[in-house]
């Protein structure tokens, strides 16, 4: 056979004829060349979209073609019709029409894929003249495939039928209908089911319909709840959905179909029929047990989901009608049988983990009944969520060692999530049943620990400590009266298991802050922590349970602290755990050392810090190489790690963890900080190190973090090193400028600038800084936008603690303004967010600050005209807030000038964007001039623009 020559390579390539499109299509299927393939497929859409395409596609399905062809012209149909709708005369819609039906009902004894498409062009059609062009469209389709004739036979024409009545409400749901249409289509489609329904419901009770014939009325039906068809008007079928459940073919999708019915919004209204399905789904129980015995998990599964469907969407209607309680309390019970389905998930059941979500509802809805009746169903269902942490406890066992060694990784990772999800059920339990559930517990785990005659598996052990560990995470447990005496059954726990291990470190983890308040049990716990140290399988959990204990518990530790810092030495020495557990474990320590006397932290800094010093000296010397330089950012990982954490003074708990400045409440010893002793003494050596690696963005990083951190944490404490700090950072950016130094700057900026000692080496740094970005600027930034972004930032900064910076002569001003105005228009969102903070910091200081006043007066109709390209459509319509607030600032600082600067830069036709009219724009600018108060107003007012200029409103209003 002669190859077709290749589309794009035709002079006419534009010309869409049938034999131009079925070459394309040879092209697209056949061509092993993937850039034909490419071509091909663009040259197919544009033909699919031209007005050539209604000639070719009834040709393309003329029955001498192949079927992928006839797909084709189908879908080039579909695409006419469906985005095309306004291009077809009135007058042509009923030969349209009779051409759609004709061509299905010869398809539906041909090719399936082509019939579909078919089918999906004519519900097209009926979503666009449905109700007053087509009345009765529904009525007219079941009529035109019900009459005999065209040599088609009637089980085919069925098929086809049901097709069709499938993807009609399908279409529905994804068409691109205006607003106003959907209502009205919509109200139309429920009034047709009127027609529907009578034809699925004959189809499914006729003994002689085929099984394909009956899948298929299924699946018609679910499509059709879609369009939240009444329950009282589809309760036959789905009574009927109920009878095909045993038939193992129409199994699935009398589920789905039963299942979409029950989970329409609208179905609560339906009372009695809901009623009336509660003993439908308890009489499945016995096909249930039947599936978990022979260990059908599909069955059990879809039975489950129906279950779990009508609990979960109808709990508040079904507990109200208390006539009824005892079969809703059945269902109930139905659920729990789900719940603890015999076998390990997910390896021999996957049904337990949808029941999960049903548990909450139910407690939700029980807990929002007033309280007189709320005690009522507590008397109930008190009983049942006890019940339920037993079934969960259970479930949360793990296998035998020999079946879990035999779990892939994938199903130890969804088992480990399922315990998650048992975790966060058993924590919102708690709020129902209180105090009394950790009793129950600790009466379990008691009994299992001191019970001399039976053995106990270690999995019983670790799931009743996982189910006290899930809730003691969250939940306030000191006023347990349980607590103490858990704590002292933890040691008698025979550990002989990693996972028992492992939950045993989490559970001490989870009671750190009980540990405070209770130091005196620390002596109990403390020894298995260490010890668990010195696993290896063991890292997470005892390095995240000591960081608790150390963080929570610091004051109480200095007696362990030499016995804590030995062993936490001697694990770091054996590097014993990965990178990320060596950084956990030197903040721990951190948390440790802030509680001893300043001495004794001198002493512990000077023996766990010598070793690393010695070996970064020794790594200093060497030429650089990728493995040296892992070893380098390891140890400044972990000097970084442990100046976040050692803080000397007394300070408010909740800024512990240095996400905000914390507040001091109580003054520092007297003396220098020993983290900046430390960082004395070492300087000069990260000076060494800096010298060799200056090039290297992550040495760089590395070595900022540890002063960033340091500086954190000491704030005013860290002022002795202020001046040759900034003396290093200065050498460094000039050198080669990376972004790390400017957050160090800005950091600096901020805690140091106000301070008149600190003032000069603060300005020096800064001047230094500015001028050697903007020639970063000069070069293009392009390449750089991290470096723009924190530039950004410490400009904002800088105008924030100390606009008296922008008032030198070494600073040039105009181009820093500049530099903010190019920022404006880069693609990176987070770099466009801290250059408006830039603007929103700079507008303020019009009226103190000359320099700036200047360069706003002369520049700020620049600042406008980029503002309004990103809005226009030149940037991310996420960054619409920022841009809004630079509009906000410049009309309460420069109100006069942004009233003639709007005016100008909307002037010229086409901007910001060919989609607004000079109406719209005007409209926009008195709107904006007129918001000088109601920031939350002007955007509102620029994401309703920005929409007109992206041409998105119709479809957002």
């Amino acid at each position: 056979m002669e190859t077709p020559g290749r589309i794009a390579a035709t002079p006419d390539a534009l010309d869409f004829t049938v034999e131009n499109v079925e070459k394309a299509l040879h092209q697209l299927y056949y061509d092993p060349n993937i850039e034909n393939k490419n071509l091909a497929q663009k040259w197919l859409m544009q033909a699919q979209v031209s007005p050539q395409a209604w000639q070719f596609c009834w040709a393309l399905l003329s029955p001498d073609k192949v079927s992928e062809i006839q797909y084709f012209g189908a879908s080039a149909l579909h695409t006419k019709i469906s985005r095309y709708w306004s291009d077809i005369p009135t007058d042509q819609y009923e030969s349209l029409k009779s051409q759609l039906f004709s061509q299905i009902a010869r398809f539906s004894s041909g090719s399936k894929m082509v019939l579909t498409r078919l089918c999906v062009a004519l519900a097209s059609l009926a979503l666009n003249t449905m109700p007053e062009a087509w009345p009765g469209a529904v009525a007219e389709m079941v009529r035109v495939f019900q009459e005999e004739g065209g040599g088609v036979d009637g089980r085919a024409r069925c098929l086809a039928l049901l097709e069709l009545l499938t993807v009609l409400p399908e279409e529905f749901q994804t068409s691109r209908l205006p607003q106003y249409r959907k209502g009205l289509v919509r109200g139309a489609l429920g009034r047709e089911w009127g027609s529907v329904c009578p034809l699925l419901q004959q189809l499914l009770r006729r003994t002689d319909s085929p099984g394909a014939v009956k899948a298929r009325v299924l699946r018609c039906l679910s499509s059709w709840m879609l369009l939240d068809v009444p329950l009282s008007e589809s309760e036959g079928l789905v009574h009927d959905c109920f009878s095909a459940l045993p038939d193992p073919e129409l199994f699935d999708t009398a589920v789905e179909a039963i299942v979409n019915a029950i989970s329409q919004p609208d179905s609560q209204r339906y009372v009695n029929t809901l009623l009336k399905l509660v003993p439908q789904v308890l009489a499945l129980q016995d096909q249930l047990r039947d599936a978990v015995q022979n260990g059908d998990m599909e069955t059990c599964h879809g039975i489950c989901r129906i279950a779990v469907t009508l609990g979960e969407n109808h709990s508040r209607t079904l507990l109200e009608q208390v006539d009824h309680w005892q079969s809703f309390l059945a269902l109930v019970n139905m659920i729990m049988f789900c719940t603890g389905i015999p076998g390990h998930y997910p390896v021999n059941e996957t049904t337990s983990s949808l029941t999960l979500t049903f548990w909450y509802t139910l407690q939700d809805e029980i807990m929002s009944f007033e309280s007189d009746k709320q005690t009522v169903y507590l008397q109930v269902y008190r009983p049942v969520y006890f019940q339920l942490v037993d079934v969960l406890l259970h479930k949360a066992q793990f296998p035998s060692d020999q079946e879990y060694a035999s779990w892939s990784s994938d199903e130890k990772e969804q088992f480990r999530i399922y315990r998650v999800d048992i975790s966060d059920t058993l924590m919102y339990v708690y709020e129902m049943l209180g105090a009394e559930l950790l009793s129950n517990l600790y009466d379990k785990l008691g009994r299992l620990l001191t019970n001399t005659e039976q053995p106990t598996s270690w999995q019983h052990t670790e799931a009743l400590l996982y189910g006290f560990q899930s809730i003691a995470e969250t939940i306030d447990v000191n006023y347990s009266d349980v607590i103490p005496g858990l704590i002292g059954l933890i040691p008698r726990i025979n550990i002989n298991n990693v996972q028992l291990a492992d939950t045993v470190m989490f559970t001490i983890g989870a009671l750190a802050e009980w540990l405070a308040d209770h130091p005196v049990m620390l002596s109990s716990v403390l020894p298995l922590v260490l010890q668990a140290l010195g696993n290896p399988d063991l890292s997470v959990s005892s390095v995240s349970t000591l960081k608790k204990i150390c963080r929570e518990c610091k004051f109480d530790l200095p007696p362990y602290a030499t016995n804590i810092v030995a062993v936490s030495q001697e694990v770091l020495i054996k590097q014993i755990h990965k990178t990320s557990q060596c950084m956990w474990l030197m903040q721990a320590l951190g948390f440790l050392l802030s509680a001893l006397p300043v001495e004794d932290i001198l002493r512990n800094l000077h023996s766990l810090i010598t070793p690393y010093i010695q070996q970064l000296e020794k790594l200093a010397d060497e030429m650089p190489n990728p493995s040296n330089k892992l070893a380098i950012i390891h140890i400044l990982g972990l000097l970084s790690n442990l100046f976040t954490t050692l803080d000397i003074s007394k300070q408010d708990d909740e800024s512990a963890d240095g996400s905000a400045p914390p507040v001091k409440t109580a003054p520092p010893p007297p003396g220098p900080n020993p983290v900046v002793v430390v960082l004395q003494q070492v300087f000069a050596l990260i000076q060494t190190v800096l010298s060799k690696w200056l090039n290297d963005s992550q040495v760089v990083e590395a070595v900022c973090a540890i002063f960033e951190k340091s500086v954190k944490t000491l704030l005013h404490d860290f002022a002795p090193m202020v001046s040759q700090l900034s003396e290093m950072l200065g050498q460094m950016y000039s050198t080669i400028p990376q972004a790390s130094a400017l957050d160090l700057t800005r950091q600096m900026v901020h805690i140091f600038a106000s301070e008149t000692d600190h003032f000069p080496p603060i300005k020096a740094l800064f001047e230094l800084v500015t001028s050697v970005t903007l020639s970063v600027f000069q070069q293009g930034p392009r390449d750089h936008p991290d470096i723009v972004d924190s530039f950004m930032q410490l400009q904002a900064q800088a105008l924030k603690r100390k606009p008296d910076l922008f008032l030198s002569e070494s600073l040039d001003v105009k181009a820093v303004f500049h530099c903010g105005i190019l920022s404006l228009k880069f693609p990176e969102t987070p770099t466009v967010k801290s250059t408006c903070l830039f603007f929103t910091e700079l507008l303020p200081h019009c009226s103190d600050v000359p320099p700036l006043a200047r360069v706003v007066q002369e520049d700020g109709k620049l600042l406008v005209q980029a503002v309004l390209e990103g809005i226009g459509g030149g940037a991310s319509r996420s960054l619409m807030d920022q841009f809004a607030e630079v509009l906000f600032s410049l009309n309460k600082h420069c109100f006069s000038l942004l009233a003639v600067w709007l005016k100008e830069a909307l002037q010229p036709p086409g901007f910001p964007s060919s989609r607004v009219t000079t109406e719209q724009k005007d409209n926009f600018s008195q709107q904006i001039l007129r918001e000088r108060v109601n920031k939350r107003r002007v955007k509102d007012i620029v994401k309703e623009f920005t929409l007109l200029c992206r041409g998105l409103h119709e479809q957002n209003s």
